[in-house]
């Protein structure tokens, strides 16, 4: 008996163990999954090298004849805001959406935003808090100077340019509408942290512009001075250059600082490149 029953057991697991494997289901791996370029390149002018993530359209060739506009997105890592608005992006150019043309991303990726980000300030208490505080010129002559000469010299665009910023990336997206109006085409603001050096944005007077501006400010349900700064923005900025631009306001009252960004993009895609089409 002791003999016989050993054979049987043995078989039983083998049994299993057959049985087992033919319910997993195989792997067999493709290729990578791809969704754009990490590159890094030296700035001379903040004296580090920056990550770019960039984001190119389905079927982009560096060959192809054809051009592209290009989003430069402020907070632009990987775990940041880069992948939720490409995502958008891809979405909006679909043939059957057709919101926005196909589009180039370039994701900035951060280093030191609370540096980058804002200008200089005698306040005392944000210079404490904010030790890093007050490069945001060195920034935005990073963008002008180096950042936008490489992407054209290096993809296929055109001279459609748009930036995106929230927080204090829409404090940046400001300043540089206000001072260097004409780095971008498209400015896509939202919850803009105008609060900065006691609101001493709002005393400057913005350069005039010619060319043809779309510029889209957003707010959520922030709190009353948030939601005063970026109604204040709006109103300022009917008062100039009304001509030449096309003007939005959104208040997202079911969002918060944390979640308006996405939808308030959707709706800038929505309202800026349809005027476009």
């Amino acid at each position: 008996m002791k003999f016989i029953k050993a054979p049987l057991i043995v078989l039983v697991l083998i049994l299993s163990n057959f049985l087992v494997a033919q319910n997993k289901t195989r792997i067999v791996k493709e290729n990578p999954l791809v969704i754009g370029e990490k590159v890094k390149i030296h700035s001379k002018i903040l004296n580090e090298n920056r990550i770019l993530n960039i984001y190119l359209p389905n079927g982009y060739t560096k060959d192809s004849i054809k051009e592209y506009p290009v989003i430069y997105l402020l907070d632009g890592s990987i775990d940041e805001d880069f992948i939720h608005i490409l995502g958008l992006v891809q979405f909006g150019s679909f043939s059957w959406i057709n919101m926005i043309p196909e589009t180039i991303v370039v994701g900035i990726s951060n280093i030191d935003r609370k540096r980058d980000y804002t200008f200089h300030t005698n306040d005392k208490k944000l210079k404490k808090e904010f030790p890093t505080a007050g490069k945001s010129k060195l920034f935005i002559d990073f963008m002008e100077k180096e950042l936008q000469p490489f992407i054209d010299n290096n993809y296929n665009t055109n001279t459609i340019k748009t930036l995106i910023g929230q927080s204090l990336g829409g404090l940046l997206a400001t300043e540089v509408l206000f001072k260097k109006p004409n780095l971008f085409d498209n400015y896509i603001i939202v919850s803009p942290s105008l609060w900065w050096d006691n609101e001493s944005l709002f005393k400057f007077d913005p350069k005039k512009y010619t060319s043809k501006k779309s510029i889209f400010v957003a707010v959520g349900k922030e709190g009353e001075i948030m939601e005063r700064e970026a109604e204040d923005l709006f109103k300022k900025l009917k008062l100039i250059n009304t001509k030449n631009t096309e003007l939005y306001f959104q208040f997202l009252e079911d969002q918060n600082h944390a979640d308006a960004l996405h939808l308030a993009v959707y709706f800038a895609f929505d309202k800026i490149f349809s005027k476009e089409k």
